[in-house]
């Protein structure tokens, strides 16, 4: 039997190799993560959070709702205000408190090694689920620093191209019409909680990673204008 290469299976993206990963991230999904953080014990008024990654800014803003301080950067200029930077290829920043994004896929593994080593509390990654396989991913991250925790959604996080205008399962595209929207991709997000970490006499990380479900809870987390378009597509 041949391999099964659609889309749905392969979770793979129709992109050049240099093509920018443009998937915003719903609004909501992020407010899950703060809302998480927060339940650990964080207070995260009085905690910075660095974004690399930031596109028109669908996670700075909902991460600007609970840190008291979001540092917003993107290698591409999409029209919003935030500094042009390439986080992975330029200077190690300076570490702030947590380092929390979305990655393009490919460059996932870098950017969360750079934000192990620029960061002082911890780092969240909203990657697809299917990002947790692969032999070298695991010999080259998750054998060497593995998360403290997967936080794995159990209802579909919907992610379009250049586009986050949802509506429950619709969403409406740039010409105003409205369609269906649906995904075969899971999504989780991956946590290294500083704080949580075991390592042995040697300095090798021993921590377990622990997976939780997050309920479903898009209709708790969404609201008024996250699906207003933001800066620049194209």
């Amino acid at each position: 039997m041949g391999q099964n290469t659609s889309s749905a299976v392969m979770q793979q993206r129709t992109e050049a190799r240099d093509a920018l990963d443009d998937f915003p991230t719903p609004m909501w999904a992020t407010r899950v993560l703060t809302a998480w953080l927060e339940g650990q014990g964080y207070d995260l008024s009085a905690l910075a959070a660095r974004e690399p990654c930031a596109n028109r800014g669908y996670m700075a803003v909902p991460l600007g709702e609970a840190f008291g301080c979001v540092e917003a950067s993107d290698v591409h200029d999409y029209g919003v205000g935030y500094p042009v930077l390439d986080y992975l290829f330029g200077a190690v920043p300076d570490p702030l408190d947590f380092t929390i994004s979305n990655p393009p896929f490919r460059l996932a593994a870098q950017i969360i090694d750079r934000a192990l080593a620029s960061s002082h509390r911890g780092v969240a990654m909203f990657v697809r689920s299917a990002f947790l396989e692969g032999g070298e991913r695991y010999h080259t991250l998750f054998s060497q620093n593995p998360p403290t925790t997967v936080l794995q959604f159990s209802e579909r996080v919907i992610l379009h191209k250049g586009l986050v205008r949802f509506k429950g399962e619709k969403y409406v595209d740039k010409k105003g019409v409205e369609r269906s929207a649906s995904s075969a991709t899971a999504y989780s997000w991956l946590v290294w909680n500083f704080e949580r970490m075991s390592f042995d006499l040697q300095g090798k990380n021993t921590t377990k990673t622990q997976l939780e479900w997050l309920p479903p809870c898009c209709a708790s987390f969404e609201r008024l204008g996250d699906y207003e378009e933001r800066g620049t597509y194209g």
